[in-house]
């Protein structure tokens, strides 16, 4: 699932648990499945902000010789 997709169903969540129709059967499975979604959007960014840092991290030492 990428990022935007995550972003996307999590939004949907949101919305679904903010409405006066919310089922408050599906509370939890609502929040359980909206703790996944931010742990992988959470881990994604981590992953791309370590992936950027190397990039400008090799690039400042091609600079620097």
């Amino acid at each position: 699932m990428t990022y935007a997709e995550s972003l996307s169903e999590l939004e949907a969540i949101l919305r679904t648990m903010q409405s006066d129709s919310c089922d408050i059967d599906r509370l939890a499975a609502y929040t359980r499945r909206a703790t996944e979604l931010l742990k992988a959007c959470r881990s994604r960014l981590t992953a791309t902000e370590e992936e950027l840092q190397a990039i400008l991290s090799t690039l400042e030492n091609q600079s620097n010789q």
